[in-house]
């Protein structure tokens, strides 16, 4: 009898409109199991609700409830199906919905929309324009999903593992996947769970030391990165010269015309097999060629949605005296911005770099000191991601004066004195 006393305080059951609308009244995050009245709720989840709210629940806005949909006309389209479905809602708005008894899927949508909540609490963070779940075409969103997912990319899931971030090989890392024309579709720092562990290493799951190499994920800070296959490879960076920092290079430039004009293709490599070719494969684990998106959604559930929104990169360039005097208030101002600063070198460009970057101003009288500028020393090349990126950097360059910048635009030349002369614009 206590046994069923503890699953009705955990879980809130909601039997009725009338007790559906209430719910909704919640204040933060409410995790909502839709059940059939034939099969009941999902038992098996019950111990992941349990530990989450004993665990990140000491502010009290996660909330967990059980729906049964033969009763509440909203869960309607629910009806007569067989697979478990988990509802979010965050303050009333059913934010996500999850099909199966997915637990690390399930915990990482809990833990990201609860600090979420958090930040947003503390004034470190703008609430998200969530897209409200639509119960009436579940069907249709179903056959959407599917096709979706049926044309998504291949990708693959790198896990930078801990005594290597420690170690402080990440950037080394990344550089590499770069260099060689893979992309970089999303990335993160965090600690890995058991359940994460356990669920990407499933295959190593019999292994003897297996709970020991668990502990060992688990201990500290893992960065994953998910990759796509760039079109064609191109040869990277440090393969025809391994000390060509001094060089800017365009690896995101698109050679598809020119391959197919020479007949010239490359064969793709794989990731595992380039990362062993540059010798950091002990320092990350590779899953390739993914194509269930759930798996990918245990680290990154809002993929599909950033995708969605047009995100660009940009390759813009810090010229030699910024770099030297200003470097860290520019990169300050350039991720109070919003850009995400993906990758940055250091490069010393040659006289016939300069003047190929500074072309339109040519016939200026200042060119030639322009010139001189921009070979007295390191720049940085920086790659930028920022939805709507080249708008955004236009706008924060601002005017190309700065006798522009005091007539037009006075009150962000106070705040960013001298802004349009730090930066300099290459793609």
């Amino acid at each position: 009898m206590a046994s069923k006393k503890r699953e009705i305080q955990l879980q809130a059951v909601i039997n009725n409109q009338s007790l559906w609308d209430e719910m909704l009244q919640n204040k933060g995050l409410t995790v909502i199991d839709v059940y059939q009245a034939w099969c009941g709720p999902c038992k098996a989840m019950q111990t992941l609700f349990r530990k989450l709210k004993n665990e990140v629940n000491e502010d009290e806005i996660l909330h967990f409830a059980v729906a049964e949909a033969d009763s509440i006309v909203t869960l309607q389209p629910f009806r007569d199906k067989c697979e478990p479905v988990f509802l979010f809602s965050i303050n009333g708005k059913i934010v996500a919905k999850i099909k199966g008894a997915n637990a690390p899927l399930v915990n990482q949508k809990i833990i990201t929309l609860i600090n979420e909540e958090r930040k947003i609490a503390a004034g470190e963070m703008v609430r998200p324009q969530y897209h409200e779940v639509a119960f009436a075409d579940s069907d249709a969103e179903d056959a959407g999903e599917a096709a979706y997912e049926s044309v998504e990319q291949v990708y693959s899931i790198v896990i930078i593992k801990p005594d290597a971030v420690v170690a402080s090989k990440v950037l080394e890392i990344k550089d590499k996947i770069i260099n060689a024309q893979f992309v970089i579709e999303a990335e993160d720092k965090r600690l890995l769970t058991e359940e994460q562990v356990k669920y990407f290493y499933s295959q190593l799951a019999d292994q003897p030391d297996f709970e020991d190499f668990v502990s060992f994920m688990t201990s500290g800070l893992s960065y994953i990165l998910v990759i796509s296959q760039g079109k064609e490879q191109q040869p990277p960076w440090d393969k025809s010269d391994p000390n060509s920092e001094a060089e800017p290079k365009e690896p995101w430039d698109d050679q598809q015309e020119t391959a197919r004009a020479t007949g010239m293709k490359q064969k793709l490599e794989s990731l595992q097999e380039y990362l062993e070719r540059q010798n950091i494969s002990q320092f990350c684990d590779v899953e390739e060629n993914i194509t269930n998106t759930k798996f990918i959604d245990v680290f990154f559930p809002d993929l599909k949605r950033m995708k969605s929104i047009k995100v660009e990169k940009i390759l813009a360039l810090l010229r030699p005296a910024l770099f030297h005097e200003r470097k860290e208030a520019v990169l300050n101002i350039i991720e109070d911005e919003g850009f995400k600063i993906l990758m940055q070198r250091q490069i010393v460009l040659s006289r016939e770099e300069a003047e190929t970057l500074c072309k339109e101003h040519e016939n200026k009288d200042y060119f030639e000191s322009l010139i001189e500028n921009m070979t007295s020393g390191p720049s940085l090349a920086l790659v930028l991601l920022r939805e709507n990126g080249l708008r955004h950097w236009r706008q924060l360059i601002g005017p190309s004066t700065v006798k522009e910048a005091e007539e037009y635009f006075p009150q962000r030349e106070q705040a960013h004195r001298g802004t349009p002369a730090w930066l300099w614009l290459l793609t």
